[in-house]
């Protein structure tokens, strides 16, 4: 459209010409929009907000009063508020190129003005100090001129011909050079000990390598001298085999026979014997028990012999009172008992002659008894003894 125009994104369009702009300005600012501007009446000039750059080489001297080449680069632009758009503007509109000049000078100025205060220790070690120090003085003096720095960086610092930088570097320098001699004689030594292992690896590799080949070649001839043995030991364990054959038939018919001797030979011996034992055993129960029978036929027969001859016992031991002396106190009683008396040693000697029966003593006994019996009846030419009078009550 006719008199419409519209600024770049990174110029400030300024209108002169009609009413002022804001704060006083005799220029309206207009940023990122169109306007209208009639043709004529109005003046429509542009102002570079885009980043600029200046460069200052300057030699200084420093608090030692050593003199030291600086370089310096410096990255500038327009400040984007209104009041540094119409400073700029009023300033640098007819000649923008000034903006990078007079950067430049202000800048000589304040980094000669810091360098001075600083030694050339400071001032190698410690670029960014300088840097921030000459930023912060000039802050002020490129605001009042609408510029702001967006950057400040030292580029080189030479002493020239004096040799102080070279002569501060000289103890680092050698530290350096005897860490690199250092490194290399590590690397060296390093190096070395990498090759000598290396011939260790090769020459425990080779050796690896031999033993290898060694138990190949061992177990090369063990297998030919296996397959070489094979037949032989074939044969040798076939007729180990049938030696074991053998041998275990025989064993096997030791054993039958030694059973066949067992059924015809030891059984029928321990038959006969048990047969002989048997009969040994019921001819020995036969004669105990015809031992007992005899014993007792015995007894009965002593018995009845003694029941026999106890009358002739109880006459001859009253016999043997006949001639004795005895004086009868209480009469017919007293007659009474001494038969009765007479009885009762009858039967005494007859239950001893019993009891002695069952050891053999039975007939001597009996045979005793009747001894007694007729001794008791004549004592010294046929006569009964007495000592005294019997005295019967």
């Amino acid at each position: 459209m006719f008199g419409y125009r519209v600024p770049a994104p990174d110029e400030a369009m300024l209108i002169s010409g009609g009413r002022r702009g804001l704060g006083g300005a005799p220029f309206r600012v207009v940023t990122g929009h169109g306007k209208f501007v009639p043709p004529v009446f109005r003046k429509t000039r542009f102002l570079t907000l885009a980043m600029c750059e200046a460069e200052v080489s300057e030699t200084c001297v420093t608090k030692q009063g050593i003199a030291l080449s600086v370089t310096a680069v410096i990255a500038f632009k327009v400040g984007n508020d209104h009041e540094s758009i119409v400073n700029a503007g009023q300033r640098f509109l007819s000649d923008q190129d000034q903006m990078s000049v007079l950067t430049g000078r202000i800048f000589a100025g304040h980094l000669r003005s810091i360098i001075g205060s600083m030694t050339v220790e400071e001032i190698v070690t410690e670029r960014q100090k300088l840097a921030t120090e000459v930023l912060e003085t000039s802050k002020t003096e490129m605001g009042k001129i609408g510029l702001t720095v967006d950057s400040l960086q030292i580029q080189s610092i030479d002493d020239g011909a004096t040799g102080y930088i070279d002569a501060m570097s000289a103890p680092h320098k050698a530290a350096i050079q005897r860490q690199a001699q250092i490194a290399q004689a590590q690397a060296t030594q390093a190096s070395a000990e990498a090759q000598q292992a290396a011939a260790r690896n090769q020459a425990e590799y080779a050796r690896q390598t031999a033993v290898v080949q060694a138990q190949y070649n061992a177990e090369v001839d063990r297998a030919q001298a296996q397959s070489a043995q094979a037949g032989p030991l074939a044969q040798a364990h076939a007729q180990q085999e049938v030696l074991a054959a053998q041998t275990e038939l025989a064993l096997r018919a030791a054993e039958l026979r030694q059973q066949q001797l067992v059924a015809e030979i030891v059984k029928p011996a321990e038959a006969e014997a048990e047969r002989i034992r048997v009969l040994a055993v019921a001819e020995a129960e036969r004669m105990r028990i015809q031992a007992e029978a005899a014993a007792s036929h015995d007894r009965v027969a002593l018995d009845r012999m003694l029941i026999d001859q106890l009358p002739l016992i109880v006459k001859e031991a009253a016999a043997g009172l006949s001639g004795a002396n005895v004086n009868v106190l209480n009469g017919a009683d007293g007659l009474s008992e001494i038969a009765a008396g007479l009885v009762s040693q009858g039967l005494t000697i007859l239950d001893s002659v019993r009891k002695n029966l069952g050891n053999g003593e039975g007939a001597q006994a009996a045979g005793e008894v009747a001894l007694r019996g007729d001794a008791a009846g004549r004592d010294r030419g046929g006569n009964r003894s007495s000592d005294g009078p019997v005295d019967i009550r």
